[in-house]
């Protein structure tokens, strides 16, 4: 049970159209429990909307590294909720990286150079709340400036929303993907 309770149909009005607004285009699920938890104060659903919404939509980050560091924070935060949305709704991740972003380290032999930068990195930003010179310098080899500054906000706006997902006690969606049997994640 969750420590809000969700909104439930019928909603107040200009509610259910926000909650569309919400959905990925090709998601034909209801509304997520967290957006009709956050829509309990449809201000701050707002607001917050404009930031996830550019990031997923209109970022530089290619959309599998973009996937990469969501599913990295979400498992470092120990987010099964989050992680397994977007496992299913962005699957641009293999099911053996899928895998190795809850139960490997930047090492696993699954990474790519460029995989191992990025994930790596999102260890670092969890554990220290920096990113180091020598991290930097790798993750810079790989990305633009521009990409760099999307790169700080994406991990740092997942782990915001793994925490949210995380206090709220957002039970799994039913038709999302899950971490595993043992349950254990990489954080």
């Amino acid at each position: 049970m969750t420590r809000i309770a969700p909104l439930t149909p019928p909603y107040p009005p200009g509610i259910e159209d926000a909650l569309r607004r919400w959905m990925a285009p090709q998601v034909s699920h209801d509304p997520l429990v967290l957006f009709r938890v956050l829509h309990r104060h449809p201000e701050l659903a707002s607001r917050m909307r404009v930031l996830g919404a550019g990031l997923l939509a209109h970022g530089e980050l290619p959309a599998a590294d973009r996937e990469l560091v969501i599913a990295r924070a979400c498992a470092r935060s120990g987010c099964e909720y989050e992680w397994g949305v977007h496992a299913v709704v962005f699957p641009e991740l293999t099911a053996d990286e899928l895998a190795a972003t809850v139960h490997g380290g930047a090492d696993a032999p699954v990474w790519s150079r460029r995989q191992r930068a990025l994930v790596g990195a999102v260890d670092e930003l969890h554990d220290t709340a920096t990113v180091s010179p020598g991290r930097w310098t790798g993750l810079a080899a790989h990305l633009t400036d521009t990409q760099l500054l999307e790169f700080l906000v994406l991990a740092g706006w997942y782990r915001t929303i793994s925490g949210l997902a995380n206090a709220l006690a957002l039970p799994p969606e039913p038709w999302a993907a899950r971490f595993g049997e043992d349950g254990d994640h990489a954080g």
